[in-house]
């Protein structure tokens, strides 16, 4: 009697809290070329089931952020992807993370690929329990790529005021969060720079933000119509670390972004962020280390106090000869775009 109660009233919270308990195999959006393809993941013991209805209420959108953090992770788990006829078989991390990163035994077509990975019964390997679907992306050789950061770089996030951020994030939902005045069009023109037909420049989004609202990001691009693109986050957290949501070590933001350079050596970057944390010290590294890679630089000016140690970081990014603007209103970005002759008059 006992043990149905305890089945009934676990049921009730996971219905109540709209989560489930069945193992989830999230695959996040990957990337590659001819020589190498990679693709990220986690897999999940309990996990928030997709939010299908978007309202106004400032509980309910409070009540659906908390439970992008009531996760728990699946260690140790066998992952399978299949990519044509190879099959690849991963680990899960001690906090449910995995990474794919195989060498293609075919060229793959350019544009977006579907790709499915498996989570694999512990007992018999043949007994698939739960399957993921992601995509991975193969670009044309651009004239350009972007890399951009989110909170506060397109997304407002009041990054620098811990007690906005934290109400804004949990009292409004992706879809009424609001994107800066004109970044949008901007972004929207940068994606056709120097791109022919429909083959646009592919989009990087790295940010400090964690894995939990990846799908929050995702609904909110959608939604705003922003170019779609690649999102690299950070460390999944739990419940008890949702104060320091966006908190994660920016160093590492380097390392991804100085991985997607070497993985596209073609190409010329266009890095896009703001002022309000570790952007413009991160940028002048990149340019540093990669400076006949990257095009320009864009540094939306959000926090005052900052512009001194940010002009620095300027001088030290225009000494190797790459354009960069600081900028309050994303025209003064697009008028600077034109003038580079990224996006016509």
């Amino acid at each position: 009697m006992k043990r149905s109660l305890n089945i009934f009233f676990g049921k009730t919270i996971l219905k109540w809290f709209q989560l489930t308990n069945h193992p989830v195999v999230k695959v996040y959006t990957g990337y590659g070329d001819t020589k190498l393809l990679m693709v990220n993941g986690h897999v999940l013991k309990l996990s928030p089931l997709n939010r299908k209805r978007f309202v106004g209420n400032k509980f309910t959108n409070m009540f659906a952020l908390i439970r992008l953090f009531l996760v728990r992770p699946y260690p140790n788990a066998t992952v399978r992807l299949q990519w044509n006829e190879q099959t690849f078989d991963v680990q899960t991390e001690a906090n449910g993370f995995f990474h794919f990163e195989w060498k293609p035994n075919q060229e793959p077509a350019t544009g977006w690929h579907p790709l499915f990975a498996k989570l694999v019964d512990p007992v018999n390997s043949e007994k698939i329990l739960a399957t993921g679907e992601g995509s991975i992306f193969i670009p044309h050789v651009y004239q350009y790529a972007c890399i951009s950061d989110i909170d506060d770089t397109f997304l407002i996030s009041h990054s620098s005021n811990f007690r906005k951020r934290l109400f804004v994030l949990l009292t409004e939902s992706a879809i009424s969060r609001k994107p800066f005045e004109g970044v949008v069009r901007h972004y929207q023109l940068l994606s056709k720079a120097g791109a022919t037909g429909d083959e646009l420049n592919p989009f990087f989004y790295v940010s400090s933000s964690e894995w939990n609202l990846y799908d929050y990001i995702r609904d909110f691009s959608r939604h705003h119509e922003l170019p779609p693109g690649i999102y690299l986050l950070n460390e999944l957290k739990r419940l008890r670390q949702i104060l320091q949501s966006g908190q994660g070590k920016h160093s590492a933001k380097f390392f991804r972004i100085a991985r997607i350079i070497e993985s596209y050596p073609l190409q010329k970057y266009i890095l896009l962020g703001d002022d309000s944390q570790e952007d413009p010290a991160i940028y002048a590294s990149v340019v540093k280390h990669f400076p006949e890679k990257i095009y320009a630089v864009y540094l939306r000016r959000v926090k005052k106090s900052n512009e001194s140690v940010v002009k620095e970081m300027i001088n030290k990014i225009e000494s190797t000869g790459v354009a960069c603007c600081y900028f309050a209103h994303s025209e003064e970005a697009i008028e600077h775009s034109r003038l580079l002759g990224l996006i016509p008059e």
